[in-house]
């Protein structure tokens, strides 16, 4: 080969020179060798940049004009730019043995350093294309529902793993296979050092099979104190950017071994809950009088409720024979009665909640500050500040008419109710 030749005619010059100089024979050789090394190495890092300028004129080019996206992820990933490492090392590699031939110990020992180099390579060149598969996915549509992200990180850790071994079977000429039945006696110690790495690869596996949690949900964690959406999931860690804009770290086996409540479900159904209630001072509640009815009735929600119940009401009494003289006696309605059966009505009529699902006004069990009166209702829009919007025009309103029914709100005594006693 012409390679081959221009090596001989470099060999027969430098020890040409060698000999002029008046060194010995085997100092001829010895520094002939090295000479033709320096050589070899001289010219692969030559032949590198070689291949790095077609890489960027030519090969880069044509991708960058290429219409698709996936080859793009290989420059951003330095794919070729890695790979390129490895061109020194397969020509050194190749012309050691021609250069010192007969010399075993030497070529054993240039071929191990070359080893270990490649395996390096290897490894930084197989993560860059883990690298870019992932991002390849991530641009997908459906990419969140599988946190590929933590996948990837295992097999870049399963990579440096095995380039570790081989490394190590390498130096000490062992079998890797003897290497990893060896390991079997530190596993204890392993299984410590990699335990989050372990959990969280688990936890991944089970988040993604059952579609528990993925990137861009909303979730709360009260131990943690995160409350917010998912950014990212690793082997390890949970990245949760909460409403204030803080960043919680979460372990990720955290996500299957402790309580998350995960909105998901909510922003994907036809409506988001709105669950409040209002308190009524017991002292306001009373049966209504003929002339509040007669008021009552004017208004907008009750009108005809109003008069099919004072009619049922009335003809059940009528039945009984109910001595209506009595307010204890027969069938009456109540202010608070009254008010829970205009709020059904409102609430049904009100154009931004979903009347489809769960509409309901009901009366909780009385405590020591009222009777609590709850609502109970979906909001068709399920953005927060328009959900908080509806639900505050909602208890505006309702707070409003309160006094119209000739019912009261409790409220705990504060500084201006003690100042008017005392004026008094």
């Amino acid at each position: 080969m012409k390679l081959l030749s221009i090596f001989d005619n470099a060999r027969a010059y430098i020890s040409d020179l060698f000999v002029r100089l008046n060194f010995s024979d085997e100092s001829t050789l010895v520094l002939s060798n090295y000479s033709l090394l320096l050589l070899s190495i001289f010219v692969s890092i030559f032949l590198f940049f070689i291949t790095r300028w077609f890489l960027r004129n030519y090969i880069a080019k044509h991708i960058r004009s290429s219409k698709t996206q996936w080859d793009d992820y290989l420059l951003q990933h330095r794919i070729f730019h890695k790979s390129s490492y490895l061109i020194p090392a397969f020509f050194v590699s190749w012309t050691i043995k021609y250069i010192f031939e007969g010399d075993e110990s030497t070529i054993k020992f240039l071929v191990l350093l070359i080893e270990l180099y490649e395996y390096i390579i290897i490894a930084y060149v197989t993560n860059a294309i883990v690298d870019t598969f992932i991002q390849v996915y991530t641009e997908q549509s459906d990419s969140k529902k599988l946190p590929v992200k933590g996948f990837g990180q295992i097999i870049k850790l399963i990579v440096w793993i095995i380039s570790i071994i081989l490394i190590i079977s390498a130096i000490i000429e062992k079998n890797p296979i003897s290497i990893l039945a060896g390991l079997g006696a530190v596993s204890a110690i392993l299984l410590l050092v990699f335990k989050d790495p372990i959990l969280g690869f688990v936890s991944g596996i089970q988040l993604a099979a059952f579609d528990m949690v993925k990137e861009g949900d909303w979730i709360s964690l009260p131990k943690y104190d995160a409350d917010g959406t998912v950014i990212d999931i690793s082997i390890t860690t949970v990245k949760v950017k909460n409403w204030d804009n803080t960043i919680s770290t979460i372990p990720t086996y955290s996500l299957i071994s402790d309580s998350v409540k995960n909105w998901r479900g909510m922003e994907e159904s036809e409506g988001r809950r709105i669950k409040r209630s209002v308190i009524l001072d017991m002292h306001s509640v009373k049966f209504c009088t003929p002339q509040m009815l007669e008021r009552f009735a004017k208004f907008e929600y009750l009108s005809s409720y109003i008069q099919e119940t004072e009619n049922r009401i009335q003809k059940q009494n009528k039945e009984k024979k109910a001595d209506t003289s009595l307010l204890v006696n027969g069938l009456r309605q109540t202010n608070i009665g009254v008010f829970r059966a205009y709020l059904r009505n409102y609430l049904a009529n009100y154009p931004l909640l979903n009347t489809e699902m769960t509409t309901m006004v009901r009366q909780l069990a009385p405590t020591e500050r009222g009777i609590p009166m709850e609502i109970y209702v979906f909001s068709k829009i399920k953005t927060w500040v328009e959900y908080e919007s509806i639900q505050s025009d909602i208890f505006d309103h309702i707070l409003a008419v309160i006094p119209e029914f000739e019912l009261s709100v409790f409220q705990e005594p504060s500084g201006a109710d003690f100042r008017k006693l005392l004026e008094k």
